[in-house]
């Protein structure tokens, strides 16, 4: 049934349904909605395409992904923007060079930062299986894991055992997952755990880079990551005007 979808009453309210089912489930799916809403599929990515352009949610294949990456696990939280985290992930990795150290959270734009490095020699410490895979049969590459206690959402190696094995390790550059970023409070994230490995990751290297996508740009979470003072630049996919008036390190992809 689809009687009236188009009339702004119906659509305002079927749009407004569609908020609330992201901001309790984190992802939705098309097929799902039209039957709940009683609507046709093409009505439904009518909606999902209108709320994007509002800046709210994501479009994937087969429906959408709430911006608000932080309830979702690693491989919802890479179909966002993945193309503006490509771009970023390339841009970073250009800067790393043959012979360098590289450490590398667990997030989905150091992920593909990872799949972009091509700088051979190379040493990545991670406590991602999935960026250690992406080097496993690559001899040019040496690989070291922090160990600790596997996250299953974030698909990390968290815990006081990744933190004391960060503690013996130097490092070129730092790249922790950011989760939010304001311009005035640092990076933050929303786990007490996660802000201590990635507090560890900075300490042992000698620069970090911060990676985001403009999602990330403007919120904050409970647990202290960095401040900018300890950040040689932070690598995003569109002009941020707000950090580059407070001095932020901006570097657009």
């Amino acid at each position: 049934m689809d009687i009236d979808s188009r009339s702004p009453r119906f659509t305002t309210e079927r749009q407004r349904r569609i908020e609330a089912m992201l901001r309790e489930q984190g992802r939705v799916e098309v097929l799902e909605l039209a039957r709940f809403l009683q609507v046709s599929e093409h009505t439904v990515r009518r909606d999902l395409l209108a709320l994007q352009e509002q800046g709210l949610l994501q479009r994937t294949h087969g429906g959408a992904v709430t911006l608000d990456t932080q309830r979702l696990g690693l491989g919802d939280r890479a179909a966002v923007l993945a193309d503006a985290k490509a771009a970023v992930g390339r841009a970073a990795a250009a800067l790393v060079e043959p012979g360098q150290t590289v450490v590398l959270d667990a997030g989905s734009t150091p992920l593909a930062m990872a799949r972009a490095l091509t700088a051979r020699p190379l040493t990545v410490i991670t406590s991602s299986l999935d960026v250690a895979a992406i080097f496993a049969g690559d001899t040019r590459v040496q690989i070291a894991l922090t160990g600790g206690s596997w996250q299953h959402g974030n698909r990390a190696l968290w815990g006081p055992a990744a933190v004391a094995m960060l503690a013996n390790c130097r490092a070129d550059w730092a790249v922790p997952g950011a989760c939010a970023i304001d311009a005035r409070l640092g990076v933050s994230a929303p786990d007490e755990a996660d802000a201590a490995l990635k507090r560890a990751m900075i300490a042992c290297a000698r620069r970090t880079l911060i990676l985001g996508d403009h999602s990330k740009l403007g919120s904050t979470a409970p647990f202290h990551v960095a401040q900018w003072s300890q950040v040689q630049a932070l690598l995003i996919d569109e002009p941020w005007a707000e950090g580059t008036d407070a001095g932020v390190p901006v570097v657009v992809a």
